[in-house]
């Protein structure tokens, strides 16, 4: 929030409490900083990324919120990027492609990188076929810093590729995991893979 003229703090507070209360008293907020230069006075108002560590279910469970959702989403027609895709048919939850995204997760939050090609060379379909899932077709989903498994396909829905993923009428099966990156600034590395046997 920025405004301009007040000669000092108590005249910027009122200048700023007549034009922007309401974000002002948001409770959305939790920190705030200030700046000034001059007669030019600047208000950021921020709410920190919650802790994963302390937010998120056991990845198991997510994994099922992550497949509750899509399935969802794929009961009613989706525009994936300027292209209208029809309704598919649900998915079922597989274990092995569970498995072969939580590997791929904790590979990436391990070692820090975010790709679809792990460090070793695999791609999803190496994966999955080490996990033990015989496929015919596969895809997979990733991203990285949602703090839920509704953020995580919301951001999935909203890029042109990962929708497509999500409302494949080709997939019949889908595993979805988690890892997270400890440190000072933890974060979660989300996978979802799609497959038909």
């Amino acid at each position: 929030i920025q405004v301009s003229g007040p000669t000092d703090a108590r005249a910027a507070f009122e200048a700023l409490q007549e034009k922007h209360c309401s974000i002002m008293l948001s409770t959305q907020y939790a920190a705030i900083g200030t700046s000034r230069h001059g007669n030019a006075w600047t208000v950021v108002l921020a709410q920190p990324t919650p802790n994963p560590q302390l937010t998120l279910p056991p990845w198991p469970d997510a994994g099922q919120q992550i497949l509750a959702a899509t399935n969802a989403l794929r009961a009613q027609p989706q525009d994936c990027g300027g292209v209208s895709l029809g309704p598919a048919p649900p998915l079922v939850w597989s274990d092995r492609l569970a498995e072969a995204a939580l590997h791929h997760s904790e590979d990436m939050a391990e070692r820090r990188y975010f790709s679809h090609t792990g460090k070793n060379g695999s791609l999803p379909g190496d994966r999955a076929h080490d996990a033990g899932y015989s496929w015919h077709r596969i895809g997979e989903n990733i991203s990285l810093g949602q703090v839920s498994a509704e953020d995580a396909v919301a951001g999935w829905l909203s890029s042109p590729g990962h929708c497509a993923n999500l409302m494949n009428p080709g997939f019949t099966e889908m595993g979805a995991a988690y890892a997270i990156r400890g440190g000072r600034r933890p974060a979660a590395y989300w996978t979802q893979d799609f497959g038909t046997r």
